[in-house]
Protein backbone atom coordinates (compact mmCIF):
# COMPACT_ATOMS: atom_id res chain seq x y z
CA UNK A 1 0.00 0.00 0.00
CA UNK A 2 1.53 3.64 -0.72
CA UNK A 3 0.97 6.12 1.62
CA UNK A 4 -0.36 9.73 0.53
CA UNK A 5 -0.61 12.08 3.01
CA UNK A 6 -3.04 10.45 5.34
CA UNK A 7 -4.88 8.40 2.52
CA UNK A 8 -4.22 4.99 2.06
CA UNK A 9 -4.24 3.41 -1.90
CA UNK A 10 -3.70 -0.05 -2.61
CA UNK A 11 -1.12 -1.04 -5.41
CA UNK A 12 -3.90 -2.24 -7.78
CA UNK A 13 -7.88 -2.12 -8.38
CA UNK A 14 -9.24 -4.65 -10.35
CA UNK A 15 -10.81 -3.90 -13.08
CA UNK A 16 -14.42 -4.74 -13.84
CA UNK A 17 -14.60 -8.45 -15.38
CA UNK A 18 -11.06 -8.66 -14.13
CA UNK A 19 -10.27 -12.45 -12.46
CA UNK A 20 -9.82 -11.47 -9.05
CA UNK A 21 -7.63 -14.01 -8.23
CA UNK A 22 -4.45 -13.01 -10.74
CA UNK A 23 -4.85 -9.53 -9.80
CA UNK A 24 -5.07 -9.11 -6.39
CA UNK A 25 -1.87 -11.02 -4.13
CA UNK A 26 -3.32 -13.56 -2.50
CA UNK A 27 -4.57 -12.09 1.31
CA UNK A 28 -4.21 -14.77 4.40
CA UNK A 29 -7.22 -16.69 4.81
CA UNK A 30 -9.59 -15.33 7.17
CA UNK A 31 -9.06 -16.29 10.83
CA UNK A 32 -11.80 -18.61 10.95
CA UNK A 33 -11.18 -20.44 8.08
CA UNK A 34 -9.21 -23.53 8.57
CA UNK A 35 -6.57 -24.64 6.03
CA UNK A 36 -8.64 -27.55 5.25
CA UNK A 37 -11.54 -25.44 4.35
CA UNK A 38 -9.21 -23.21 2.67
CA UNK A 39 -7.74 -26.52 0.52
CA UNK A 40 -11.21 -27.43 -0.31
CA UNK A 41 -11.91 -23.71 -1.56
CA UNK A 42 -8.65 -23.44 -3.66
CA UNK A 43 -9.80 -27.17 -5.07
CA UNK A 44 -13.17 -26.06 -5.63
CA UNK A 45 -12.09 -22.83 -7.14
CA UNK A 46 -10.16 -24.90 -9.72
CA UNK A 47 -13.08 -27.28 -10.42
CA UNK A 48 -15.72 -24.58 -11.30
CA UNK A 49 -12.78 -22.95 -13.38
CA UNK A 50 -12.14 -26.02 -15.10
CA UNK A 51 -16.08 -26.15 -15.88
CA UNK A 52 -16.75 -22.69 -17.15
CA UNK A 53 -13.61 -23.80 -20.12
CA UNK A 54 -14.98 -26.97 -20.88
CA UNK A 55 -18.41 -25.28 -21.46
CA UNK A 56 -17.28 -22.59 -23.42
CA UNK A 57 -15.58 -25.12 -25.63
CA UNK A 58 -18.84 -26.56 -25.73
CA UNK A 59 -20.55 -23.57 -26.28
CA UNK A 60 -18.43 -22.86 -29.27
CA UNK A 61 -18.59 -26.61 -31.04
CA UNK A 62 -22.62 -26.20 -30.61
CA UNK A 63 -22.23 -22.65 -32.34
CA UNK A 64 -20.08 -24.19 -35.69
CA UNK A 65 -22.67 -26.93 -35.76
CA UNK A 66 -25.80 -24.60 -35.74
CA UNK A 67 -23.95 -22.41 -38.47
CA UNK A 68 -23.34 -25.63 -40.61
CA UNK A 69 -26.89 -26.90 -40.31
CA UNK A 70 -28.20 -23.35 -41.50
CA UNK A 71 -25.55 -23.50 -44.16
CA UNK A 72 -27.29 -26.73 -45.67
CA UNK A 73 -30.44 -25.26 -45.42
CA UNK A 74 -30.01 -22.59 -47.15
CA UNK A 75 -30.46 -20.32 -44.17
CA UNK A 76 -28.37 -16.96 -44.74
CA UNK A 77 -28.07 -14.04 -42.55
CA UNK A 78 -30.10 -12.03 -44.71
CA UNK A 79 -32.64 -14.85 -44.66
CA UNK A 80 -32.92 -14.37 -40.60
CA UNK A 81 -33.20 -10.86 -40.83
CA UNK A 82 -36.06 -10.78 -42.95
CA UNK A 83 -37.65 -13.40 -40.93
CA UNK A 84 -37.09 -11.42 -37.51
CA UNK A 85 -38.86 -8.13 -39.22
CA UNK A 86 -41.78 -9.96 -40.70
CA UNK A 87 -42.40 -11.51 -37.33
CA UNK A 88 -41.54 -8.35 -35.28
CA UNK A 89 -43.67 -6.38 -37.50
CA UNK A 90 -46.61 -9.03 -37.44
CA UNK A 91 -46.03 -8.65 -33.49
CA UNK A 92 -46.32 -4.78 -33.42
CA UNK A 93 -49.33 -4.45 -35.98
CA UNK A 94 -51.10 -7.15 -33.73
CA UNK A 95 -50.16 -5.47 -30.30
CA UNK A 96 -53.29 -2.86 -28.69
CA UNK A 97 -50.86 -0.06 -28.40
CA UNK A 98 -50.64 -0.22 -32.35
CA UNK A 99 -54.17 -0.58 -32.97
CA UNK A 100 -54.73 2.46 -31.08
CA UNK A 101 -52.36 4.92 -32.63
CA UNK A 102 -53.61 3.50 -35.64
CA UNK A 103 -57.45 4.59 -34.83
CA UNK A 104 -56.45 7.55 -33.69
CA UNK A 105 -53.69 8.51 -36.09
CA UNK A 106 -57.28 8.07 -38.97
CA UNK A 107 -59.24 10.09 -36.90
CA UNK A 108 -56.32 12.88 -36.86
CA UNK A 109 -56.16 12.35 -40.42
CA UNK A 110 -60.04 12.95 -41.23
CA UNK A 111 -60.22 15.82 -39.18
CA UNK A 112 -57.16 17.47 -41.00
CA UNK A 113 -58.74 16.55 -44.53
CA UNK A 114 -61.94 19.00 -43.04
CA UNK A 115 -59.88 21.22 -42.02
CA UNK A 116 -57.81 22.12 -45.39
CA UNK A 117 -61.46 21.50 -47.14
CA UNK A 118 -62.79 24.43 -44.91
CA UNK A 119 -59.63 26.56 -46.03
CA UNK A 120 -59.95 25.63 -49.37
CA UNK A 121 -63.33 26.84 -49.51
CA UNK A 122 -62.60 30.15 -47.89
CA UNK A 123 -60.03 30.62 -50.63
CA UNK A 124 -61.86 30.05 -52.86
CA UNK A 125 -64.36 32.23 -51.76
CA UNK A 126 -61.98 35.48 -51.47
CA UNK A 127 -60.50 34.18 -55.25
CA UNK A 128 -64.45 34.82 -56.30
CA UNK A 129 -64.43 37.92 -54.60
CA UNK A 130 -61.80 38.90 -56.11
CA UNK A 131 -62.53 38.16 -59.41
CA UNK A 132 -66.01 39.81 -59.72
CA UNK A 133 -64.27 42.90 -58.48
CA UNK A 134 -61.78 43.04 -61.58
CA UNK A 135 -64.63 42.27 -63.47
CA UNK A 136 -66.47 45.43 -62.15
CA UNK A 137 -62.98 46.82 -62.31
CA UNK A 138 -62.86 46.66 -66.45
CA UNK A 139 -66.57 47.08 -66.73
CA UNK A 140 -65.49 50.94 -65.48
CA UNK A 141 -62.46 51.17 -67.64
CA UNK A 142 -64.91 53.19 -71.22
CA UNK A 143 -65.74 55.70 -68.07
CA UNK A 144 -62.17 56.05 -66.84
CA UNK A 145 -60.87 56.65 -70.54
CA UNK A 146 -62.85 59.74 -70.64
CA UNK A 147 -61.72 61.31 -67.09
CA UNK A 148 -59.37 63.87 -67.83
CA UNK A 149 -56.31 62.49 -65.58
CA UNK A 150 -56.11 59.25 -68.08
CA UNK A 151 -56.52 62.12 -71.25
CA UNK A 152 -53.63 63.74 -69.74
CA UNK A 153 -51.24 60.44 -69.42
CA UNK A 154 -52.26 59.07 -72.81
CA UNK A 155 -51.39 62.56 -74.70
CA UNK A 156 -48.09 62.63 -72.87
CA UNK A 157 -47.68 58.33 -73.85
CA UNK A 158 -48.71 59.35 -77.48
CA UNK A 159 -45.75 62.48 -77.56
CA UNK A 160 -43.38 59.82 -76.14
CA UNK A 161 -43.98 57.25 -78.76
CA UNK A 162 -44.32 60.07 -81.83
CA UNK A 163 -40.70 61.08 -80.72
CA UNK A 164 -39.07 57.59 -80.49
CA UNK A 165 -40.56 56.17 -83.05
CA UNK A 166 -39.21 55.58 -86.84
CA UNK A 167 -39.18 57.88 -89.15
CA UNK A 168 -41.95 58.12 -92.09
CA UNK A 169 -39.34 57.60 -94.30
CA UNK A 170 -37.59 53.94 -94.74
CA UNK A 171 -35.64 55.39 -97.63
CA UNK A 172 -32.96 56.94 -95.64
CA UNK A 173 -31.54 55.37 -92.84
CA UNK A 174 -30.94 56.53 -89.83
CA UNK A 175 -27.27 58.24 -89.18
CA UNK A 176 -25.62 56.42 -85.67
CA UNK A 177 -26.51 59.38 -83.81
CA UNK A 178 -30.27 59.38 -85.00
CA UNK A 179 -30.59 55.99 -83.77
CA UNK A 180 -29.93 56.91 -80.07
CA UNK A 181 -32.02 59.85 -79.96
CA UNK A 182 -34.60 58.19 -78.37
CA UNK A 183 -32.43 57.90 -75.32
CA UNK A 184 -32.17 61.67 -74.98
CA UNK A 185 -35.67 62.19 -74.38
CA UNK A 186 -35.37 60.83 -71.06
CA UNK A 187 -31.97 61.95 -70.02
Amino acid sequence: MWRLGSQQQPDSIPEVGEDAVTSVTPSPPPPTMTEEERQELQEELVKVEDEIQTLSQVLAAKEKQLADIKRKLGITPLNELKQNISKTWQEVTGSTAYRRTSETLSQASLKATAAFSNVGSAISKKLEDVSMRSLQHSASMPVMRNAPTFKSFEGRVETLKTKMGPPTSTSNPRRPEQRHSHRRAFD
